[in-house]
Formats: structure tokens, C-alpha cells, sequence
């Protein structure tokens, strides 16, 4: 697994599939997303690495490519799984993942990359987090609901450092573009610009490489960009 410094006590995490965000705070740790089945123990060994405890698993929403490894690092490490209730029934294993509504051009690439994705072990969800919950990271952690991608997707916002956890709301593959493989597009749209309004220096995504300087410039002009 490669592992990079966005900024000082923030790592992006690049499993086999997928992406996840390490914060720190001290020896306290909070692991946004977790990549796919499988990215526990490499996951776990860079905890001990750090020289840090895991306290929370935040799911950004229920796609296999993020909630993969939450079931084996819950119990590896007894942090508590926090996700939107929207998707706490996918991420559980108590029904399927609903499937996207595509565009045409969404349709080849969908064909190709989930069959690569392997199904994720049921996990049990210790705490629903809402609109306007506040995590205790980062000195406050606040939860925004963004359906759209998911009818659970969820963004947190940290304020005291401007730091953005955009999930697949919104992507920077070369360029910041809507995520894709969507449930329901036009609230992808609403939610994109409603996180391109907030202060934002750093962001990170589910796809693609994070911003590390006024990304919410960067946020603005793209969403200015999208339509309906």
C-alpha cells in the first residue's frame, strides 16, 4: 500500500483499489473510508508504524471500493464504524447496492472497473452520523449529507484547518470533475456546489489526488462548469 503526506497529520492512503484518508491528532486516529476487502492488515501495520490507535471509521457512503475493509479493521481494532443512515443497510449486508443511473459515456468504464472491485464483508454500523453532527477530530469535525452518488454519501468539513473529505461526490482526476457512477445526478450537481460554497484550503476525494492549497477555488470554478 502507498502512503502519502497531504499535509502535516493527514495521509492518503492508496490500497490495492481504492482510497482512504488518515487524520491525526496526536496518537489519535480517524480513518475516513478504507479502500477495498483486504486493505486491513496493510492499514493496521501503518497504525503501529505511526505509533497510533485508531478511534473512529468514517464510511463516506456504502460503495465495496470504500467500506471494503471496515468489517476487518473494526475488529483488528475495536473502533467504532460510523456512517449516514442512507447506506447503513448496504454497508451492513442487509440489502444490495442499489445500482447507479448512468450516462451513456459512464457505461464502458462501469463495465470494466466494478467487475475488478471484490464485494465487501458485511459490517456492522456502531453510530449513524447526520446533517450537522460534529466528530470529535480535528478540533471539530462537522458531517454534511450529500445525496446524490449515494442516497447516504456524506462529506465532513473541518473547519479550524479547512480541511474537505469530498468522498465521490466530486473527483480530481486532471481536473475536479462530478464523480461518477451516480444514483441520481442532478442531486450529485446540488451537492457538489453546496461543498464548493465552504472555506476550503485541503481537500480530499474518493478518486483522484487531493488538493493541498485553496481547493476551494478550485472547487468553485468547476462547479460553475456543471449542469443540471
Amino acid at each position: 500500500m502507498d502512503v502519502d503526506l497531504v499535509v502535516p497529520g493527514l495521509y492518503l492512503l492508496r490500497p490495492e483499489f481504492g482510497q482512504a484518508c488518515l487524520w491525526l491528532d496526536g496518537r489519535s486516529a480517524t480513518l475516513v473510508d478504507t479502500g477495498i476487502a483486504g486493505s486491513g492488515p496493510a492499514i493496521t501495520a501503518l497504525l503501529v508504524e505511526l505509533g497510533a490507535e485508531l478511534e473512529r471509521i468514517v464510511l463516506t457512503h456504502g460503495h465495496e471500493d470504500h467500506v471494503g475493509a471496515a468489517a476487518e479493521l473494526r475488529a483488528a481494532t475495536g473502533a467504532p464504524v460510523l456512517a449516514h443512515a442512507g447506506d447503513v443497510a448496504v454497508i451492513q449486508g442487509e440489502r444490495p447496492r442499489p445500482e447507479p443511473v448512468l450516462q451513456d459515456w459512464e457505461r464502458p468504464l462501469f463495465d470494466r472497473v466494478v467487475p475488478q472491485v471484490p464485494p465487501h464483508p458485511p459490517c456492522p454500523v456502531d453510530q449513524e452520523i447526520a446533517e450537522g453532527d460534529v466528530l470529535d477530530f480535528g478540533g471539530g469535525a462537522r458531517v454534511l449529507s450529500t445525496p446524490g452518488h449515494t442516497d447516504g454519501s456524506t462529506a465532513v468539513h473541518v473547519s479550524r484547518s479547512r480541511t474537505l473529505f469530498a468522498g465521490d461526490t466530486i473527483a480530481h482526476v486532471g481536473e475536479v470533475v462530478l464523480g461518477t457512477f451516480n444514483r441520481d445526478r442532478a442531486r450529485t450537481v446540488e451537492s457538489f456546489r453546496r461543498l464548493a460554497a465552504l472555506d476550503t484550503d485541503v481537500v480530499c476525494f474518493g478518486h483522484g489526488e487531493p488538493i493541498t492549497h485553496d481547493g476551494g477555488a478550485g472547487l468553485r470554478a468547476a462547479a460553475a462548469t456543471l449542469t443540471d
